[in-house]
């Protein structure tokens, strides 16, 4: 388990409440991180977002401003997501009707994601894919690929 240690900058108007955060990690003000949260190296944790509990992240990840992390999120290294990118846990939503188990939706390595994009639960977008600003991703993304629009689809490789 990682500790805080004076590496690490969390802005005073940060609520952060995990001690799971990795060296020369910096988290910007109005930003919530649950207890059971996890963060890595190096990451740039942006003002305006916020990470569940069971939030996993790795090294050298940016998560720009407006990004809500929920439950069931496993990002690996390198990762960038995109300002206001939204990410969903539960594809069948009702108010105060919970599921058993939240969907686990994952970022392989050097994954981008672009601003406003929509990433729909247990989906898996592949290690060095991109996904265009305000697309809408319904199902897997493979390695090495950019998908735009809405529905997302492949329009070439990288």
């Amino acid at each position: 388990m990682m500790q805080h240690n004076t590496t690490i900058f969390i802005h005073p108007l940060a609520d952060v409440q995990s001690k799971n955060i990795g060296d020369d990690t910096k988290i910007w003000q109005f930003t919530i991180v649950l207890p059971q949260a996890i963060i890595g190296k190096n990451c740039n944790i942006n003002a305006h977002t916020f990470i569940e509990n069971d939030v996993v992240i790795g090294n050298n990840v940016t998560v720009k401003c407006g990004v809500y992390l929920f439950d069931g999120m496993r990002i690996d290294d390198d990762v960038f997501i995109g300002p206001n990118a939204t990410f969903v846990n539960d594809n069948h939503v009702r108010s105060k009707q919970y599921p058993e188990t939240f969907l686990v939706t994952t970022l392989k390595k050097n994954a981008s994601i672009g601003a406003n994009a929509t990433i729909l639960g247990g989906v898996t977008i592949g290690e060095n894919a991109m996904i265009g600003a305000g697309s809408v991703v319904t199902k897997d993304v493979p390695a090495n690929e950019l998908w735009v629009g809405n529905p997302a689809r492949f329009v070439r490789k990288i």
